[in-house]
């Protein structure tokens, strides 16, 4: 299983998105491989307070959110600890902001709608 360490443990995720139904569909496509969904925040604000108390290995992160956008909270979420995977999540295939992401030091870019294999 890709969500699983060599020692068994899973590599624990954060699913960031404003959408429910997105949040839904990243543990339909991530659970089944071994993932470990810790938390999940439906905004950029919510993502950076509770990312202490989740330490995931990974976040999933929305571009396009209300409060404060994907860009923004993985910035402060990299200032926190610049080791951070974060892959961004977005319905926009834009090379702008793809461009920006990677500025930003997130580690890849997934674009909606994605299959779980993609992810």
């Amino acid at each position: 299983m890709k969500g699983i360490r060599a020692d068994g443990t899973p590599i624990k995720v954060m699913a960031v998105d404003d959408s429910p139904i997105s949040r839904k569909m990243i543990k339909k496509a991530l659970e089944p491989e071994g993932f470990l969904i810790v938390g999940e925040a439906g905004n950029g604000k919510e993502a950076v307070e509770s990312y202490p108390q989740f330490q995931p290995d990974i976040i999933t992160m929305d571009v396009t959110m209300p409060i404060m956008d994907g860009l923004d909270a993985a910035s402060m979420i990299k200032g926190i600890n610049p080791q951070q995977k974060i892959i961004m999540l977005s319905a926009m295939g834009d090379d702008d902001i793809i461009n920006e992401a990677k500025s930003r030091g997130i580690n890849d870019v997934c674009c909606k709608p994605f299959k779980a294999e993609e992810l």
